[in-house]
């Protein structure tokens, strides 16, 4: 399924009083090193120190009261689970957290801080993937997905939106790629807007 650009936009929206416009820094060192220039978007200035606040919210957002009454779980090694746990919180919605055993110690304190009911199962991210998902079969939480599924991709999308509004000439866009969240969601809404826009 094709992310649409009204998402992201309407995602846009949704995150206007939760999310930060992070800046773009220029980075001489890289800038250097390729030989052409390397601006950085600063996503860890958001409140819960990434960009997984965005998607987070989006997604428990757009879920009905019924769901949202009976929680939400998710299974993570910090971020995620601190933009889950922030954004349940917000909502007025409890957040159940599966973590690994040896979890960064700031991640699980932080997670715990926004509210959220943390729990161990296991030392891996994929044994918490599991727990959490019995956890949403057995107690009715709506498992909140990292990355897979359209409004956290949406939510993740409206950085696209920011870095081509701060820098309109951008060539090139680098991301990370662990789940594909973060890029597919930046990657559609620039396609997407760069078509709308035209030629250029």
């Amino acid at each position: 399924m094709a992310l649409k650009l009204d998402d992201v936009r309407a995602a846009r929206e949704m995150l206007r009083e939760v999310v930060v416009p992070t800046p773009l820094v220029h980075s001489r060192v890289l800038s250097e090193a390729i030989g052409g220039p390397v601006f950085l978007k600063c996503e860890n200035l958001q409140r819960t120190g990434s960009f997984k606040i965005r998607g987070a919210y989006v997604r428990i957002a757009r879920l009905s009261e019924e769901e949202r009454a009976g929680g939400v779980v998710a299974a993570s090694a910090g971020n995620h689970a601190q933009g889950v746990a922030l954004a349940a919180s917000m909502l007025g919605c409890k957040a159940t957290v599966f973590m690994p055993q040896g979890a960064p110690l700031p991640k699980v304190a932080a997670t715990r801080g926004y509210g959220a009911e943390v729990r161990f199962p296991g030392p891996t991210v994929d044994h918490c993937l599991e727990a959490a998902r019995k956890y949403a079969d057995k107690c009715g939480a709506v498992f909140i997905h990292p990355f897979d599924h359209p409004d956290v991709v949406a939510g993740q999308g409206t950085i696209g939106l920011e870095i081509l509004e701060q820098r309109p000439d951008v060539r090139t866009i680098v991301g990370a790629v662990g789940g594909g969240g973060l890029m597919s969601g930046i990657a559609g809404a620039v396609k997407a807007a760069l078509e709308e826009a035209g030629p250029r």
